[in-house]
C-alpha cells in the first residue's frame, strides 16, 4: 500500500529521477479532458485550450509566477531552443556559461546556439556547484553574458544555491536560466523569487506527469525584449486572425509558443500538478529526506550524493566499488527498480515508497556494505 494516491508498481520503484509514478485517477482525468469534448462537441479547441490554460496556471499555483509568464514546450531542449534564439548576445559578451555536468541534450542546444553568435564554456566535471565560489569565480569573467544553472544534477545529486547565483549573476550584468527537470517536484521552490531571465523544466520526473509537457517561464522584465525565431500561428499576438501578411508577438509567454499545440501531454501532466500541490511540496519533500537518509545510513561509505539537504536532490547516489554487481543482482532479486550512472546507483524514493519499502533496501545495502 502506497502512502499517498500515487499508482502502485510491481516491486520498489526508486526511479522517479527518470520517470515519475502517475497519479491516480490520470487516466479518468484525460478521459474527460481530452475524449470527453471530442466526443461531444463539433470543435473541441475551445475546450483543450482551456485545458492547456489550466496547465499553466497549475505551474504557477505549484512553483510560483503567474500563469501568463508561462508557456507550454514540448521538452527542455525545445526551451532552450527558443530561448537562445530570441536573445541576441552582446558583442563583448557573447560567453554561454554551463557546467560539463549539465545534462547532455543541454549542451547540444548550446553547441548548436554558436552559430548564432554565443560562446559556449564549461565549467569542468567535477567542480562543485553546492558552491557560491564555483559560480563566482566563472560569471566574474567578463566575456560571460548568460548562465545556465541546473539547480539539481542528475549525475551528481548536487543541489545548486539558485536564488545566490541568480543574484549574483544579476549584480554582475549577467542573464541566468535554471533548468527545474531533476528538482520540480521534490524541492519547494518559488520561481518567480529567483529573478532568474528564465526557468525551464518539464513534467515527466517527480510530479509524475508524463513526457511532453515541458514549459518556459519567461521573466516580465525580459520578455517585451525578445524575439523567438521558431514561430507559429499560436506565437501570435491574435492566433485566429490568420492574416499572413500580419504578425505580431503575442504580449506574454505565448510568443514561445509556435505552431498547433499538443494536447493530451499537458492535460495529464495538469492532473499531476494538481495533485501535487494538493499534498504540497513541503510535505513531498520531508517524505523524501526520511527515506533518502535511511538509505544513507545504511551504507554511509558508499553514498557519492552529497549529505546535507540543502545541498542534495531527492536521489541518493550509491557507489558499491568492486561490489556493484553483487549489489545489483541482490537488487534485482529484489524488485527494485533504479539504474546507473558515472558515480554510481541512482536511488530515488518518492511518494511511491512506504518506510517499510525503504527499510528492506537499506537492511539490503547495509549487509552488503557489512561484509
Amino acid at each position: 500500500m502506497t502512502p499517498w494516491p500515487v499508482e502502485p508498481v510491481e516491486g520498489i520503484y526508486l526511479q522517479s529521477h527518470s520517470v515519475g509514478r502517475p497519479w491516480l485517477g490520470a487516466q479518468e482525468a484525460v478521459s474527460k479532458a481530452f475524449f470527453q469534448p471530442w466526443r461531444e462537441q463539433g470543435e473541441p479547441w475551445a475546450q483543450w485550450l482551456a485545458g492547456i490554460e489550466r496547465f499553466n496556471r497549475g505551474l504557477a499555483s505549484l512553483i510560483g509566477g503567474a500563469a501568463e509568464q508561462y508557456c507550454p514546450q514540448v521538452n527542455l531542449s525545445s526551451a532552450l531552443t527558443k530561448l537562445l534564439g530570441g536573445l541576441t548576445p552582446e558583442p563583448a559578451r557573447p560567453v554561454l556559461l554551463m557546467c560539463e555536468e549539465d545534462f547532455p541534450s543541454m549542451v547540444f542546444v548550446a553547441r548548436q546556439a554558436e552559430s548564432w553568435g554565443w560562446q559556449l564554456r564549461l565549467l569542468p566535471g567535477g567542480s562543485d556547484v553546492t558552491e557560491l565560489a564555483t559560480w563566482q569565480s566563472a560569471l566574474s569573467r567578463p566575456d560571460v553574458g548568460l548562465v545556465f544553472i541546473t539547480q539539481v544534477q542528475s549525475n551528481t545529486g548536487q543541489q545548486a544555491p539558485v536564488a545566490e547565483i541568480c543574484a549574483l549573476a544579476r549584480g554582475l550584468g549577467v542573464r541566468s536560466v535554471v533548468d527545474v527537470a531533476q528538482s520540480m517536484g521534490i524541492l519547494p521552490m518559488a520561481i518567480d523569487r529567483w529573478q532568474a531571465d528564465a526557468v525551464i523544466g518539464s513534467c515527466v520526473k517527480w510530479i509524475g506527469g508524463g513526457p511532453g509537457a515541458g514549459f518556459i517561464w519567461l521573466n516580465p522584465d525580459l520578455l517585451p525584449r525578445l524575439r523567438p525565431r521558431d514561430v507559429g500561428w499560436f506565437s501570435h499576438a491574435n492566433p485566429f486572425e490568420f492574416d499572413p501578411h500580419d504578425f505580431r508577438y503575442h504580449p506574454d509567454a505565448a510568443r514561445f509558443w509556435g505552431g498547433t499545440p499538443s494536447v493530451i501531454p499537458y492535460l495529464l501532466a495538469t492532473h499531476a500538478l494538481e495533485c501535487a500541490r494538493e499534498v504540497g511540496l513541503e510535505a513531498i519533500r520531508d517524505h523524501n529526506l526520511a527515506l533518502a537518509d535511511t538509505l544513507m545510513d545504511a551504507c554511509p561509505s558508499w553514498v557519492r550524493s552529497p549529505r546535507e539537504a540543502h545541498r542534495r536532490g531527492g536521489t541518493v547516489i550509491v557507489d558499491p566499488g568492486e561490489r556493484t554487481a553483487e549489489v545489483e543482482r541482490v537488487l534485482t532479486g529484489l524488485q527494485v527498480h533504479y539504474d546507473r550512472r558515472g558515480l554510481g546507483l541512482r536511488l530515488s524514493p518518492h511518494l511511491c515508497n512506504t518506510r517499510e519499502e525503504i527499510s528492506r533496501v537499506a537492511e539490503t545495502l547495509s549487509a552488503l556494505a557489512g561484509k
